[in-house]
């Protein structure tokens, strides 16, 4: 990562130093005091709780400066009115003077796999870069650019959101050259208020790219394919459903050991294999092969790196543990992934005991998305145990599904649920743990796999 002096920083993002500290210099941002690395800039921001009052701590433990709105001491500073807006600012100009390429990765569900998949096909070629996990909002973002190596070639940003103008705050910083819309899912709808209104949000990520810019979509998505003939910029689709796709999925067979299809583009023809559960991974794979395609990946080495792809810890991991086959799948949850984590757990032999977590941000559809995974719980699920302040909607769905009532019970108290787990859970059960990020499902698996 390269060093930048408080000067230059200073110039990016309109703010004031002290002459005397102007050669400073820092590598990396971060905006908490207690993780912070010897010569960071320490980005004091105003939330529930003021950064300014960890300055001291901040220093103590190593940093180099300081990002404030004002100072109580004598000690290298960066000065401006909005240290939020500062720090995006500066991680603008760094992506600038790098000059790497940049790959934006957004969509209602799955971004963060193809984010990853994206990095590991391009690693394969290019010196790489990437937004590690929760780091694809306003703070985390910025934070990721200014901990690039120096040599990044290529950074692969996931942009997330839940409001308007968010991506598109995110694409003025990171300036994608290339950016791939996953899909248009139902996550977040309560704040944006309807699937037009997400697919809204998602293309702000163009209002960052320059004219020559290529755009990555879905193509079985039909939002996204309807925007084919009124975006005035190049237009890659990819999908499995919808044959006019540039990059065509087919052929696809899910094993024990795995994902295996055929990728077609044009006259190239490319059997895939993955080590992932689901066939919802397919548009995501394909989405990385379309990117590496474009940017100059050899098919062969494309091949290698998404067969010895590993996801991120917390998404869909599969493993063995105390006698059960445990699916972890606690990082997020929407209607889309919900059912495609249904599907796996589906497809796994043995009882099958899904425990569920609320999904969040679905506003006036909260209660209908409930009880439609409730419903399709009943098919892919002998149990369900639901938790949070809407569980009973998927509760009802269970039932009028056709699940026992014997079956199926909701919770709005973790320990209660986990006692009642552990009561009915038998060695060479199937069991998936997934909800939102809120609902912390990871707690539940935890307490019900420790021991007594």
């Amino acid at each position: 990562m390269g060093r930048i002096t408080l000067q230059q920083a200073a110039a990016w993002c309109g703010g004031y130093v002290d002459p005397k500290y102007r050669d400073v210099t820092f590598f990396g941002a971060n905006n908490d005091s207690r993780k912070i690395v010897k010569d960071q800039l320490f980005v004091a921001l105003q939330g529930v709780r003021d950064g300014h009052d960890f300055i001291p701590a901040a220093l103590e433990n190593g940093a180099a400066a300081v990002l404030c709105t004002h100072t109580a001491g004598d000690y290298p500073t960066i000065v401006v009115e909005d240290t939020r807006i500062a720090l995006g600012q500066i991680a603008r100009g760094e992506r600038e003077r790098l000059g790497m390429k940049v790959v934006g990765v957004t969509g209602s569900v799955g971004k963060s796999t193809t984010k990853e998949m994206v990095a590991a096909v391009l690693q394969s070629t290019y010196r790489v870069a990437k937004t590690p996990a929760n780091h694809n909002n306003d703070i985390g973002m910025p934070m990721a650019i200014l901990a690039m190596p120096e040599d990044t070639q290529v950074a692969v940003l996931e942009m997330g959101m839940n409001h308007f103008r968010e991506i598109a705050y995110l694409a003025s910083i990171g300036k994608p050259d290339v950016a791939v819309i996953v899909n248009i899912g139902t996550m977040h709808i309560e704040h944006l208020g309807s699937m037009e209104g997400i697919l809204r949000a998602k293309l702000e990520i163009l209002e960052g790219m320059s004219a020559d810019g290529k755009i990555v979509l879905n193509g079985d998505d039909p939002l996204l394919w309807n925007q084919r003939e009124v975006l005035n910029r190049e237009v890659l689709y990819f999908g499995v459903q919808n044959p006019d796709c540039d990059v065509l999925g087919q052929e696809v067979s899910q094993k024990e050991e795995g994902l295996s299809f055929l990728a077609k583009r044009d006259c190239l023809q490319m059997p895939l294999f993955i080590h992932l559960q689901g066939e919802h991974y397919v548009p995501d794979a394909l989405a990385a092969v379309a990117v590496g395609l474009d940017i100059g990946v050899s098919p062969e080495k494309i091949q290698t790196a998404l067969k010895s792809f590993e996801n991120m810890e917390g998404r869909q991991e599969i493993y063995e543990k105390n006698g059960f086959t445990i699916i972890e799948d606690c990082y997020n949850a929407g209607p889309e992934s919900m059912n495609a984590a249904l599907s796996v757990l589906g497809s796994r032999p043995g009882r099958r005991v899904a425990v569920l977590g609320d999904m969040l941000e679905l506003g006036m559809c909260s209660d209908a998305e409930h009880y439609k995974v409730g419903r399709l719980a009943a098919q892919k699920a002998d149990v369900l145990l639901s938790y949070g302040p809407t569980s009973k909607r998927m509760l009802y769905g269970a039932i009028t599904g056709g699940m026992s009532q014997n079956n199926a019970r909701a919770f709005t108290d973790k320990q209660k649920l986990v006692e009642v787990l552990k009561q009915i859970a038998k060695p060479g059960d199937v069991l998936l743990f997934k909800g939102s990020r809120g609902m912390r499902m990871e707690t539940i698996l935890e307490s019900f796999l420790k021991e007594e």
